[in-house]
This record gives C-alpha cells, sequence and structure tokens, in this order.
C-alpha cells in the first residue's frame, strides 16, 4: 500500500487571523456638552469633536470623509462666531467666555483660549473647569489638570468625571478611576460607560457587558464591536469548530459598529454574511472595510472575487492587502503566480508571507520546491513549517523522508502530526505499523483517522473487523468507506451484503421474472462505475445471471481492458455462447497469459478441437502449472491423451 500524503496541495487556513484588537484612542469634545478626554494612549485634549460623544478613533476616516465638502464653509461660519464670542466675553458674558475658550482651544490657540476659560472657571462654569483641564494636559500639567476636573467632576460635570477617571487609570489607581467613571457612566456619559467598562473587563467582572452594552446602545461603535466580539466568542467556544455561527445579537451589533464606520466590525460582518451564502452583502463589507485600511477585509474580498471568477480583480485586492502585511493574502498571491507557471514570483510571494509570520508560506514553498523536484530545498522548508507548529508539513516531511528511505526519521514526524489531528498523518501511521506487523499499533490510528472522515482508513478498519468476525463492526466502517468514495470499501461492502441475500424467490411457469436491484448490486456498480475490477466482473456475472447479455459483456470488456484476468475469461465464455469463438480465443489468450488456468485448458480444449496439437500440449502445460487444482487435473489428462496421439 502507498504512503498517502506526496501528493499535497496548496493549504489554506482560514481567512482571517484572530488578533487581539487594540483599545480605541480618542479626544476631547466641545466645552459644555462633550468630553476633554477620550480613551487612548494619545495625549488628550487634541481634537474637539461633535457633540454626541459617539466617536471612537479607530482610524477609519469615514466622518472625515463626509465633512470635507463642508469645510469652507463650517470655517467662515467659525470666523463669525468667533467674532460674536469675542464681544460677548469682552462685555463679562460667561457662557460665552466658556465657549470662545473651548472654541480657541479646538484650534490649538492654547494662549488664547486659557484667559477665557480661567475667567469662566472662576465665574463658577463648571464646562469651563473641564476644559481648562483639557488645557492644561495639553501643556504638559497633568497634576493642575486633575484638579480642575475633580472640581467640575464635583460639581456634575459626567465629562469631567470621565477625564479624571482616565487620569486616575493610567496613574494605576484603579479604585479612584473606577469610581469616576461609574459616576460618569450612571450620568449618562457614552465615554465614561465605555471607559468603565473596559476597566471592568480587564478585571474580568461580569459587570462590564452591560457597561459596554449600555456604551453600545448609546451609538459607541467601539463598544459595538467590542460586545460583539464577545457574544460571538461566548456562541461559539470553539473556533475552529466547523459551522459554528455567529449569534443574531453578534451579528447586530456587528452591524451596528460597521454602520458608523468601524472597520472590523464591517470585515466580521462580511464573514457573516459570506458563510450564510449572502455573497453580495459580504462583498460590499468588505469592501468597505478594505477601502478603510483593512488589510485582511481585502484579502477576504479576493477570495470573494475569485470564487467568482475574477482572478484579475482578486489579484488587485490580494497585492493590496500583502503590501499592508497580510501573510494569507500573500499565500494566495503565490499560488495565483504558481498556477501561471510564473514560479519565481511565486516563491517571492511565499517568501513574504512568511516574513509576514505566516507558517504556511514556508509550507507552500516547500510545496513549490518538491514540485520542482528540488528535494534539499523542500525538506528545509518543511521543516520550517513543521518546527513552527504546522502539521500538514510535518506530515510531508515524514513521507519526504518516508521516501528517501529514513523510516526512522519519519515516524517521530508522522506522530507530531497525527497528534496535532493531522488525518493524513494518522493514516499513514496506521501503514508504517502495518508494515511493520504490528496490527493493533495500526489499527488504532487507522481509527483516529477513520472517525475523523478518512475513507481509506475506515476500509482499513472495516477488513480488520470482518477478519475479526465482527461483521456488524465491519459494515458500518465500510459504509463509511464506501460513501467516502473509496471503490475498495464499495465492493467490500458488496460482498458483505451479497453474502447475506437470500437466493430469488421461485416464480411460476410462463411468468416474466421482475428483478429488483439490490442494495448489494447498488455498491457493487458504484465500484464498477469507479474503475473497479473486481466490481465491474461481478456486475457483468449478476447482468448475466438475469439474461441481460449485452450489459454483462459491457461490464466484462470494461474490467478486461483494464486488465482484469477474469474480465476477459468470462468475455470469452459469453462470446464463445454467443458463437464467436474466433473473438473468444483471444480474450482466453489475454486472461492465460495473464496466469488464468481456466482460460489456459480452455484454448488447450479448443486447439485439440482444431487439431492443433502442439498448441494444444503447450496450453494444458500451462493450465497445469496455474491450477486451481480440479483445473490442473482435467489439463493433466488433456496434456497426456494429446501426448499419446502425438505419439502415435
Amino acid at each position: 500500500m502507498d504512503v498517502m500524503g506526496d501528493k499535497v496541495t496548496l493549504f489554506e487556513t482560514g481567512r482571517f487571523v484572530q488578533t487581539s484588537d487594540p483599545g480605541p484612542t480618542q479626544g476631547p469634545e466641545e466645552s459644555g456638552s462633550a468630553d476633554p478626554y477620550r480613551t487612548g494612549t494619545r495625549a488628550p485634549g487634541t481634537e474637539v469633536t461633535g457633540t454626541d460623544g459617539t466617536e471612537d478613533g479607530t482610524g477609519d476616516g469615514t466622518a472625515a470623509r463626509e465633512t470635507a465638502a463642508d469645510e469652507t464653509g463650517a470655517a467662515a461660519e467659525e470666523v463669525a462666531e468667533l467674532a460674536r464670542r469675542r464681544l460677548a466675553a469682552e462685555s463679562g458674558d460667561t457662557e460665552a467666555m466658556s465657549v470662545l475658550g473651548a472654541m480657541l482651544l479646538r484650534r490649538g490657540d492654547l494662549d488664547g483660549a486659557e484667559p477665557h476659560l480661567r475667567a469662566a472657571t472662576a465665574a463658577g462654569d463648571r464646562a469651563a473647569a473641564n476644559n481648562l483641564g483639557v488645557l492644561l494636559q495639553q501643556r504638559g500639567y497633568p497634576e493642575e489638570a486633575a484638579g480642575w476636573w475633580r472640581i467640575a467632576a464635583v460639581a456634575g460635570s459626567a465629562p469631567a468625571a470621565h477625564a479624571l477617571g482616565r487620569h486616575h487609570r493610567e496613574r494605576g489607581d484603579e479604585p479612584a478611576a473606577e469610581y469616576w467613571l461609574r459616576q460618569s457612566a450612571e450620568q449618562g456619559h457614552v465615554l465614561g460607560a465605555y471607559a468603565l467598562a473596559d476597566l471592568l473587563e480587564h478585571r474580568a467582572d461580569a459587570d462590564a457587558e452591560r457597561w459596554m452594552r449600555v456604551a453600545a446602545e448609546r451609538g459607541h461603535r467601539e463598544a459595538a464591536y467590542r460586545l460583539a466580539r464577545a457574544v460571538d466568542r461566548r456562541s461559539a467556544p470553539d473556533p475552529a469548530a466547523d459551522g459554528a455561527a455567529p449569534s443574531a445579537a453578534a451579528e447586530q451589533w456587528y452591524r451596528q459598529a460597521a454602520a458608523r464606520g468601524h472597520r472590523r466590525a464591517a470585515l466580521h460582518l462580511g464573514a457573516i454574511l459570506e458563510k450564510r451564502g449572502e455573497l453580495k452583502e459580504a462583498g460590499r463589507w468588505y469592501l468597505t472595510s478594505a477601502k478603510d485600511g483593512e488589510a485582511r477585509a481585502a484579502c477576504a474580498l479576493g477570495f470573494l472575487l475569485r470564487d467568482a471568477g475574477d482572478t484579475e480583480s482578486a489579484a488587485v485586492w490580494w497585492l493590496r492587502a500583502a503590501q499592508d502585511g497580510d501573510g494569507n493574502a500573500a499565500n494566495a498571491l503565490g499560488a495565483l503566480h504558481a498556477e501561471r507557471g510564473e514560479t519565481q514570483t511565486a516563491e517571492r510571494w511565499y517568501r513574504a508571507a512568511m516574513n509576514a509570520g505566516d507558517v504556511n508560506g514556508a509550507y507552500n514553498l516547500a510545496l513549490l520546491c518538491a514540485e520542482q523536484g528540488r528535494t534539499p530545498q523542500a525538506e528545509q522548508w518543511y521543516r520550517s513549517a513543521a518546527y513552527a507548529g504546522h502539521r500538514e508539513a510535518a506530515n510531508a516531511l515524514a513521507v519526504l523522508l518516508l521516501q528517501g528511505g529514513d523510516t526512522a526519521g519519519a515516524e517521530p514526524w508522522f506522530s507530531k502530526a497525527a497528534e496535532a489531528g493531522s488525518v493524513d498523518a494518522a493514516f499513514n501511521l496506521g501503514i508504517l505499523y502495518a508494515g511493520r506487523g504490528l496490527e493493533r499499533e495500526a489499527l488504532r490510528w487507522y481509527e483516529q483517522a477513520a472517525a475523523a472522515g478518512h475513507s481509506e482508513a475506515a476500509l482499513q478498519v472495516g477488513m480488520a473487523r470482518l477478519r475479526a468476525g465482527d461483521e456488524r463492526a465491519a459494515e458500518r466502517h465500510l459504509r463509511c468507506a464506501a460513501g467516502g468514495g473509496s471503490a475498495e470499501g464499495a465492493y467490500r461492502l458488496a460482498s458483505v451484503l451479497d453474502a447475506r441475500r437470500p437466493p430469488p424467490p421461485a416464480h411460476e411457469l410462463g411468468e416474466p421474472a421482475v428483478h429488483e436491484k439490490t442494495e448489494c448490486e447498488e455498491w457493487y456498480e458504484r465500484a464498477a462505475s469507479q474503475g473497479h475490477r473486481r466490481a465491474q466482473v461481478r456486475v457483468g456475472m449478476l447482468a448475466a445471471a438475469r439474461g441481460d447479455v449485452v450489459e454483462a459483456a459491457r461490464w466484462y470488456r470494461e474490467a478486461a481492458e483494464a486488465g482484469s484476468r477474469n474480465g476477459a475469461f468470462n468475455l470469452g465464455l459469453l462470446l464463445a455462447r454467443e458463437g464467436s469463438e474466433p473473438e473468444a480465443v483471444l480474450w482466453w489468450t489475454r486472461a492465460a497469459e495473464a496466469g488464468h488456468g481456466r482460460a489456459a485448458l480452455r484454448l488447450a480444449l479448443v486447439c485439440a478441437r482444431r487439431g492443433e496439437l502442439a498448441e494444444g500440449q503447450r496450453w494444458a502445460d500451462r493450465a497445469v502449472a496455474l491450477g486451481p487444482r480440479e483445473v490442473a487435473q482435467r489439463a493433466a489428462r488433456l496434456r497426456d491423451a494429446l501426448r499419446e496421439e502425438l505419439s502415435a
């Protein structure tokens, strides 16, 4: 039996490599109604966004593109508004001072903003105190900023409480951070709810999801995305499980985040829709995410286009993703160029995949080298991938070593691959142990491979059970093998069922016999249609038994032309009965030369009848040598008679 696994094809893993999601980066907001200090590593207060508090700064850039057309008009309006506020502030209007200070702060004019904010703060404006904290933070005075935030927070400012909570968290004072973030969240501040959820999630606190949900329901897109991820993980504990579909709740939150411009949410939503078969909508979300810079979405869009037959467009997106460091896209480009025969370009992209940290790059490079006959290089890259934990590379390396005669070196790699879940490696181990006569150990690995759906392994288990006399267990495994496409499995299953088949019922004289195809005949025919020669002969015999000579001759001929000596012999019998003895002799000759004793005896009889005594004696000698015993006895008598006739 040949060792499987040497003709391996491109190994593709899942399209998306799960990475830890970075936290959102955020900035300060408008005085009076917005937050001066958002979550993230960037110094707070670098910009003032809208008053809805929903921007999470994931870098998608959607809002910036949407407002680009209005920038000129908005700038003119802002200049006019600044002039009006400045006049009001000079007349002592506290609110005007506060708003003017916030506007100048947003423009980056810290020197101009500070006196107005201090004046408004002195007059008791808590929004001014909040934004004064932002300004001082930007100037590099975080402790003084925290003092003003505390004043504003105590006065009831939710944005200031959020900023103060973030300040304490960055300094490692989590109890104080939780207190102020909770104050902000309970006042309905969306960023406070998100920051509190983030803090609680860091502690693995069960209350984290509730606050994440609060933030998501109020429009925070990063919260919606993280909530979707949490629900997704809970609904599918095993990420590798096939067919584990995300829940409707996860999809809802992905959709909400994606609609607000979250590119990773758009990626996951596209994957959900693709799995469900809604390819058009999936493509739209992949495109949205890819245009916003998500390399994994560009790679997925490439696969979607390839599956639709648009290879050129797929290559464009794979190139874009690969240039952004996506190893899977680099692998896909390598495979595309390899299919076109552009091996140097393929090798370059496989190396790019390796450099991006994708172990499949080394494996695919090894496959390329093996196809080109560069065995030492193939072994090198198989080893590289195998040491990195690639189970199919470990199996391929073992096959390569086995083909080179290094059985001792192959076995540990087969074992490593099989223990990591490689079905082919488990089957190959079974072959290895069976070759050493270690049937029990071989059966253990065959059973492991069969349990994973390996049809040839199921065939081996079925045959082992037959030898042990456990026909029911044998039938179960043979059905698995046959159902998996094994022609030998279908033939063996048919043989088991055939042995149980009762004799055909007798019918009254004059009544036509009605033939109903049995299950064993169906399995024989399935095996025969797959080219199984013994099954073809058996189907021919069943057809001959029911009088269908044309069908019988067709199957006998197909088997004989494929090299079956039984098929050639039976075809000769059929032709002889139909009066075509010359053609029958041709097929008997082919069968006898292949070692069929009965065919040799038939040829001896034909030659004796024609008076070709010497030729007849030669075929009789051949029949005696080939057997079986009753044939050998008849052939010996015929040979002796021909010898006497020749010597007379």
